[in-house]
């Protein structure tokens, strides 16, 4: 009972928090996302201040949703004003399939279509995770069969990534009246992108308590640790033909709680063996263990606001160099919690930062990364 009752004053000061500081988030986000644009404001065409309101109110109906499919059908909906035909697919290893749509004389028809995604613009903006237009005599035939082609013939298909995997590709085009507004689209899938991460943060943080959150004092919220729940769990396609051949075949669209649940099969796994810490007496394994939480939060932080830097650097192999101050602010954030617990020895966040800024290659970091 005094558990239960604990974990509802945890619950209620940690969404007090969320609460409080979910307005400038949101602002902080819009102004993020526009930034990762090509080009800037002077080389751009500017919108309107009427289309610039409209753009930012509809980022706010993604901002509103609170679930996973919320977010989605928001950006669906708010896509449909920057595009007549719109459509979502999911990609789930390495095929994609239709979620929902909108602006389509039959909507309904969208769901459990596969989409081909082995040649045109759909395999470049998967394969390249980039915003690809094209011409619709390059789409699936079958997606041209069932619904035909706009007026002017172009297309546009974007990647929605989600832990730099591509978990979904929205297909857009400008049906009879040729609407179609790219640059739109693109900040709007960029600002779902980024809302889900922190959709998926609040949930996290209220599920574990403020042991789960880094610091006492407030700082951007992150990426969690247990990626997202499954927006399309109870999404099961109909048809049963094969996935077309990938490259590089993604992983499972919007992993259900994947590094969530790598770290509660090591903690719950019945052979010792399988337990890092099973030597361990309960209080100090579980002092690790929320060591490693707490390191991949962190990191998880740097790489979602810092997506153009982390690409760099890993072309450019100085990773280090471009993230030192944010790399240094997180690492005292960790020592000042962990440096002196029995964690210390563990050196989980230097572990991380190769893990996952790096992806396992200690040399992307630089010569002036500590090893």
């Amino acid at each position: 009972m005094a558990e239960k009752q604990l974990q509802r004053i945890v619950e209620r000061a940690v969404a007090k928090v969320f609460d409080r500081h979910l307005p400038k988030l949101q602002a902080e986000l819009v102004e993020r996302v526009l930034e990762e644009l090509p080009g800037s404001a002077s080389e751009a065409a500017v919108p309107a201040e009427a289309n610039v309101g409209s753009l930012v109110q509809a980022i706010a109906s993604i901002h509103s949703g609170t679930t996973q499919k919320e977010i989605l059908r928001a950006l669906l909906d708010a896509s449909a004003s920057s595009a007549t035909r719109v459509a979502l697919f999911v990609v789930r290893a390495g095929a994609a399939t239709g979620w929902q749509g909108r602006g389509f004389s039959d909507d309904e028809a969208v769901k459990d279509l596969p989409l081909d995604v082995s040649g045109g613009p759909a395999a470049h903006a998967y394969q390249n995770r980039a915003a690809t237009p094209g011409n619709i005599a390059e789409m699936d035939g079958r997606f041209v069969e069932r619904f035909g082609g706009p007026s002017n013939e172009q297309v546009l298909v974007l990647p929605l990534v989600l832990k730099d995997k591509v978990a979904a590709l929205l297909y857009a085009d400008g049906g009879a009246n040729g609407v179609l507004d790219s640059s739109s689209l693109e900040v709007l899938v960029l600002a779902t992108s980024a809302w889900l991460e922190v959709a998926s943060l609040r949930k996290q943080a209220l599920k574990e308590g403020p042991e789960a959150a880094p610091a006492p004092a407030f700082t951007p919220p992150v990426q969690t640790v247990s990626s997202f729940a499954d927006p399309f769990a109870a999404h099961a396609p109909r048809h049963t033909e094969p996935p077309a051949p990938q490259p590089e075949p993604a992983a499972e669209v919007v992993e259900v709680a994947a590094h969530a649940a790598a770290a509660s099969a090591v903690a719950s796994a019945p052979a010792a063996a399988a337990d890092p810490f099973a030597g361990l007496s309960p209080e100090d394994a579980d002092t690790h263990r929320k060591a490693q939480r707490f390191a991949r939060l962190l990191v998880d932080e740097i790489k979602l606001y810092n997506q153009a830097k982390v690409a760099e650097g890993r072309r450019n192999k100085d990773l280090y160099d471009r993230l030192k101050d944010d790399i240094e602010k997180s690492r005292a954030s960790y020592q000042k919690r962990y440096g002196n617990t029995v964690a210390a020895s563990g050196d989980y966040f230097q572990k991380e930062v190769v893990r996952s800024l790096a992806e396992e290659d200690a040399s992307l970091m630089g010569a002036n990364f500590r090893r």
